[in-house]
């Protein structure tokens, strides 16, 4: 009986034990933190940059969600003044992609080069990493301009330390053929060619990033 007691008390006393759950882990998540260029303005659903970039991750073996914090028409200040709000806690990875409307309403470098610095500041002191994501002054801006415009984001990464895409619309444009008739924004195939193209980048920045989370 003493035997059969204790059986009794021992199966008891598992029952009481808090069921153990299989980890699961979390997929990487990322913010797509921008303007029109980031938002899909002109396209479907699905074929915005943030949305294709998933999709290729994800058939490149990564487990990854990507926020499409893109704004259409959003400046370097609009995006500073939303910045908090728009990127969330437990956000691993930012792509910082800002500056396409500043350039083309003229708006001092200066001012641009100030609202990314404090963007990646904040972000910084919060612990996430960024990309960013660079632009280039159009021609019809003049030398001096574009030589300041185009400084901005290669002199930042380097003051931060931050992975940096030197010009988020390489190899689309000017290629008729893959922009919008508005001759800016890209269409479907102007996306996957970007995606194609800062495809290693991302996924060195996401190795990073988990690497540095490991410590």
């Amino acid at each position: 009986m003493a035997l059969k007691h204790l059986i009794i008390a021992l199966f008891a006393a598992f029952l009481s034990l808090p069921a153990l759950q299989p980890a699961v882990a979390e997929p990487f998540r990322i913010v797509g933190f921008g303007d029109s260029l980031m938002a899909g303005y002109g396209l479907d659903a699905g074929q915005s940059f943030p949305e294709k970039l998933e999709a290729a991750l994800r058939k490149d073996g990564h487990d990854v969600v990507i926020a499409n914090a893109g704004v259409s028409g959003d400046t370097t200040s609009g995006g500073l003044s939303r910045l908090d709000w728009s990127v969330p806690d437990g956000t691993q990875l930012v792509i910082l992609e800002l500056g396409a409307n500043d350039m083309l309403r003229g708006i001092s470098p200066e001012l641009s080069e100030k609202n990314l610095d404090t963007m990646i500041a904040r972000l910084k002191e919060r612990g996430i990493p960024v990309l960013l994501a660079g632009m280039r002054a159009a021609p019809n801006l003049g030398a001096d301009y574009g030589r300041k415009f185009d400084a901005i984001y290669p002199r930042l990464a380097q003051k931060y330390d931050v992975a940096l895409y030197p010009f988020f619309l390489d190899g689309v444009a000017a290629d008729q053929s893959v922009l919008l008739e508005d001759g800016m924004h890209p269409n479907a195939a102007g996306i996957d060619r970007m995606v194609e193209r800062m495809m290693p980048v991302v996924e060195q920045a996401i190795t990073a990033a988990l690497q540095a989370e490991a410590g």
